[in-house]
């Protein structure tokens, strides 16, 4: 199957694109269509072509992360209404958006990228080497790389408009991105929480949880939402639990596979780059087993219902 990139949807008006996902208004004034292509992006840019089935893989995933975070944290409020397609859609969109899209709550996005950490990697690494700190919060002497912090820690970034960068803040800071002190501890506390619970489920199924990135919102009465998408191989790294090693880079089920084929092929952060297809089907397996082993289902399985 072709990687879906572009996602044309003449019935309904789209009002917003991003690197990965589409925003069509629905009749409801309330609710959204969230639809996730198979679009790619890496540091920021994005690729010229697409991982076939990505995102299917990550809207059913979100989905059932919905679903198992609202039983296990009874007060979690989320932006998820149903995998429904909506009603007076061609058989030609139908097809198109099926497995790919989520009605969802119309609400305000908070501008900032809740990111929570439980290992030391990537950029909190090479913070870490350099002055001893993660995203300015000092942390224990003689950390070794992929080691598990004593406790997650909140390091929350900007986020950025289309074509910018994000960038790394304070977590005192956040609140200048939020609007106020209030709420951006509420999303802190919250963004643990939904960590520590996360980590753990998936723990049990073979998986650590590296760190990942969740997406928040406000209604008009200022109750907190988790939105977007959540703990998938777009936004989290996931390691095997049983090829687990401190000290060094871990295997990995998430997009650090291309990350890593663009740093050692000179491309990171460059405009206009087309994956290999044998990279491409590698990642698209990736996706696909870290979905069987967090699901307990196939995704051949899942998309079928």
């Amino acid at each position: 199957m072709a990687a879906l990139t572009t996602i044309s949807l003449p019935s309904l008006q789209k009002i917003a694109s991003g690197k990965v996902r589409d925003l069509f208004t629905l009749p409801d004034p309330n609710a959204l269509l969230f639809v996730a292509s198979d679009r790619l992006s890496a540091f920021d840019v994005v690729m010229a072509n697409g991982i076939p089935n990505k995102g299917a893989i990550l809207t059913l995933l979100s989905a059932h992360w919905f679903r198992v975070l609202s039983q296990r944290i009874p007060s979690l409020r989320t932006h998820f209404i149903s995998l429904d397609i909506p009603a007076g859609l061609t058989a030609e969109e139908t097809s198109a958006i099926k497995n790919r899209s989520m009605q969802v709550r119309k609400l305000e996005v908070l501008k900032v990228e809740a990111i929570v950490r439980g290992y030391i990697t990537g950029s909190a690494w090479k913070e870490y080497q350099a002055k001893g700190t993660v995203h300015g919060l000092a942390m224990p002497q003689g950390m070794q790389l992929s080691q598990k912090f004593p406790k997650a820690i909140y390091t929350p970034s900007t986020k950025a408009d289309a074509g910018a960068h994000d960038e790394n803040i304070h977590p005192d800071d956040a609140w200048k991105e939020i609007g106020d002190k209030e709420t951006a501890k509420k999303v802190e506390e919250l963004a643990l929480t939904i960590y520590n619970t996360a980590a753990a489920y998936a723990e049990e199924r073979g998986i650590i949880i590296a760190d990942t990135k969740f997406e928040f919102a406000r209604d008009a009465d200022g109750n907190i939402y988790l939105v977007d998408e959540v703990l998938t191989p777009d936004s989290s790294r996931f390691w095997p639990k049983d090829a687990y090693e401190l000290g060094k880079e871990q295997d990995s089920f998430d997009k650090q596979f291309i990350r890593n084929w663009l740093i050692k092929e000179g491309l990171k952060a460059k405009e206009g780059v087309t994956i290999p297809d044998d990279i491409c089907a590698a990642t698209e397996e990736k996706y696909k087993e870290v979905f069987y082993l967090l699901t307990g289902t196939k995704f051949e399985d899942a998309a079928k219902n």
